[in-house]
């Protein structure tokens, strides 16, 4: 018999899934006010690409671009973005950061024939690694925040060998946690997270050198797939637009949870109301007796991806089980990592107070569970 939970303890959306991520309402509303005006028309044509450039300004505003900085696009998420880089970012040599899934799927795609093989620095799940500047490595690479962990790293430039790169996955983190784009040269993601939008493209913050770079490796000879060249995403990107056509409606949504963000105070207003959601969830897991933040320490703890463990007595994927069969979706752990525990987005799309139910919703299945 399947536990319900009393509709006053529901949440009044019970979308938090770390990706895709909760769409907002109103953006689906906005795309079906322009969509018989924009789907399926050129991407060659002003529409698709007012639109584009509406993303790149917007972009460009969010994370008050240093001087010289652009927005890029290209076809494809975050998977696609590592191959480009192997291809046309990376020079001779990267070191790599994993301490999770996602860092380690980057370092894999590091070790291309053409590269001298990575440095990897790895550390446990729930834990962050740091940079080891050393010679002979001209890019660094790291997630912001590593989304099947919920442990999420600060972005310091790296001052190694002259000329490298600093270059940050942010694909969970982007628009929601708070940083100093200076202090890297790439600033990579997907959209599907707390830009509150589907996949199909991947964007990126790039600095002069970031730039300089992938203009060096392009006219080097080395053998790039045009729809994986840096080179030509930054090109088409410059005209507004993209290569092949791009996921118009990817796009939309975008820029309309851009303009919804900026007009309620950009990163910083983000950045609030995420680790508001996220607070929620640590000071609940640190004050029970069943259960306890993943990530052992509270700096490294992320804003927007909340791992929660629970002790032996308690099977987290019932209470998993339970929230879905109540419109409560997408709370299990990532699926690699095997552990008794939740994984709850805290996106900026997620209400505070929804997150405030979630804890109530597990507070009663806990206390209705059969012993």
């Amino acid at each position: 018999m399947t536990l319900q939970i009393p509709s006053d303890l529901l949440p009044a959306d019970g979308r938090f899934g770390c990706g895709p991520s909760k769409v907002r309402p109103a953006q689906v509303a906005a795309l079906a006010e322009v969509g018989a005006s924009l789907l399926g028309t050129s991407h060659r044509q002003a529409p698709v690409k007012n639109l584009v450039g509406s993303v790149r300004e917007r972009l460009a505003q969010l994370f008050n671009l240093p001087e010289g900085y652009e927005i890029i696009l290209g076809n494809g998420g975050s998977t696609a973005f590592w191959d480009a880089a192997a291809f046309g970012l990376i020079e001779k040599r990267s070191q790599n950061l994993t301490f999770g899934e996602f860092g380690g799927k980057f370092a894999t795609a590091a070790k291309a024939p053409w590269l001298e093989a990575p440095s990897v620095i790895s550390a446990e799940p729930g834990s962050i690694a740091l940079p080891e500047p050393t010679e002979g490595i001209d890019l660094y690479a790291w997630p912001h925040n590593e989304t099947s962990t919920g442990a999420y790293a600060p972005i310091t430039r790296v001052v190694g060998d002259e000329g490298a790169l600093t270059v940050i996955d942010a694909t969970s983190a982007a628009g929601g946690i708070n940083f100093d784009m200076a202090q890297a040269d790439v600033y990579y993601f997907a959209p599907q997270k707390n830009l509150g939008s589907d996949g199909g493209l991947w964007l990126a913050a790039v600095s002069p050198a970031a730039i300089a770079r992938i203009e060096k490796i392009a006219a080097s000879g080395r053998y790039i797939p045009e729809s994986l060249n840096l080179a030509t995403a930054l090109d088409n990107s410059r005209k507004e637009q993209t290569y092949n056509t791009p996921a118009v409606t990817t796009l939309h949504l975008l820029d309309s949870q851009l303009g919804w963000i900026l007009d309620n105070g950009g990163l910083s207003w983000a950045d609030a109301r995420t680790r508001e959601s996220s607070s929620v969830l640590y000071d609940w897991a640190e004050a029970s007796d069943v259960a306890t933040p993943f990530v052992a320490n509270p700096e490294h703890r992320s804003p927007v991806v909340a791992t929660i463990d629970f002790d032996d007595s308690i099977d987290a994927a019932a209470i998993a089980k339970a929230l879905r069969a109540n419109g409560i979706v997408d709370t299990e752990p990532y699926r690699k990592l095997g552990r008794n525990q939740l994984r709850v987005a805290t996106f900026v799309s997620i209400e505070p107070n929804d997150v405030r139910q979630l804890v109530k919703s597990i507070e009663f299945i806990l206390a209705n569970r059969e012993q």
